[in-house]
C-alpha cells in the first residue's frame, strides 16, 4: 500500500469543494502544498484551514486556469516552490456550463470544452513529462460518470470528459513503465457549489465521500474508479443499452 506521509503536493482547482475535502485529508498527512486556483480570498481561507489540519502550505498561486499561456508559468513555480519534487498532483478544477446555451451557441461550447478538457491536457502535459522525468509521482483528474456516454441533458460537459478520460488512458499507459500512477476519478452527483441549482436526490454524495474514496484508490494505486462506487454499475448498464434504444430516452 503507497504511504501518503510527508508528500509534496500540488492542488489545482483547490477551491473546489472535492479538491478541499481531499486537501484535508492529505493534510492530516502533513502534506507539502502548492495550491492553484482562481478566488484569491478563497484560497487565503483554504491555505489557513489546511494549516490547522497539519499541511504545510509552500505557496498558493493565482490563476485563471482557462488562460492555458499561463499553464508554464505554473508548473515552472510548483517546481520551484517543491524544491523540484512533486509526489502528488491532483486536478480538480471544472465547469459544468449551461447545456442549452452550449447548444445554441459555439462560444458557451467552446468555453466548457476549453476548461474541462483543453486546459486539463496542457496542465497535465508539463506534469507528466515532470513525473516520467523523476521517474515516480501520482496525478489524479477528476473526470466524471457523463463522459461514459452521451445524453441531450448535458453532451457538451460529458464529451469533454470522455475526452479526458481517454486522454488520461493514454497518459496512463505512456507513465506506467517510469513508475507513475496516472489516477482517473469518475464522480457521480455530488452535493458542490457546481451543482448547487440542480435539484438533489438519494444519488447525490457529499465531498467527504469522494476524498476518502480518492485517498483509497492512491493507497492502493488503482487506476480508474468510479464514486461511490455504484455508479460503476450505473454505467454499466447504461453503457449496454443498444443505440437505437437510448436515442430515444429523455436522459
Amino acid at each position: 500500500m503507497k504511504d501518503l506521509e510527508n508528500k509534496n503536493v500540488v492542488v489545482v482547482g483547490a477551491t473546489s469543494a472535492i479538491a478541499q475535502a481531499t486537501s484535508r485529508k492529505l493534510a492530516a498527512k502533513n502534506a507539502n502544498m502548492v495550491l492553484v486556483g482562481r478566488n484569491e480570498k478563497k484560497l487565503s481561507i483554504i491555505a489557513s484551514d489546511l494549516v490547522v489540519w497539519g499541511a504545510t502550505i509552500k505557496d498558493v498561486i493565482i490563476s485563471d486556469l482557462g488562460e492555458i499561456q499561463s499553464h508554464n508559468k505554473i508548473m515552472q513555480r510548483c517546481q520551484s516552490s517543491l524544491d523540484n519534487r512533486i509526489d502528488m498532483a491532483l486536478y480538480a478544477h471544472g465547469l459544468l456550463g449551461d447545456q442549452l446555451a452550449a447548444q445554441q451557441q459555439y462560444q458557451s461550447a467552446e468555453k466548457i470544452i476549453r476548461i474541462n478538457y483543453l486546459s486539463m491536457v496542457s496542465l497535465l502535459t508539463d506534469m507528466a513529462n515532470f513525473m516520467e522525468e523523476q521517474k515516480q509521482g501520482t496525478i489524479v483528474a477528476i473526470s466524471s460518470v457523463a463522459g461514459d456516454r452521451g445524453r441531450q441533458s448535458n453532451y457538451i460537459y460529458g464529451s469533454a470528459k470522455g475526452a479526458l478520460s481517454i486522454f488520461l488512458q493514454g497518459l496512463r499507459n505512456r507513465l506506467n513503465q517510469s513508475g507513475v500512477q496516472v489516477l482517473t476519478v469518475k464522480p457521480g452527483f455530488v452535493d458542490t457549489p457546481m451543482t448547487a441549482d440542480v435539484e438533489k436526490g438519494i444519488l447525490f454524495a457529499k465531498p467527504e465521500i469522494i476524498a476518502s474514496g480518492i485517498i483509497k484508490a492512491i493507497e492502493k494505486n488503482r487506476n480508474t474508479i468510479y464514486l461511490p462506487w455504484f455508479w460503476w454499475g450505473i454505467m454499466s448498464i447504461i453503457k449496454t443499452i443498444p443505440e437505437e434504444i437510448f436515442k430515444r430516452l429523455k436522459l
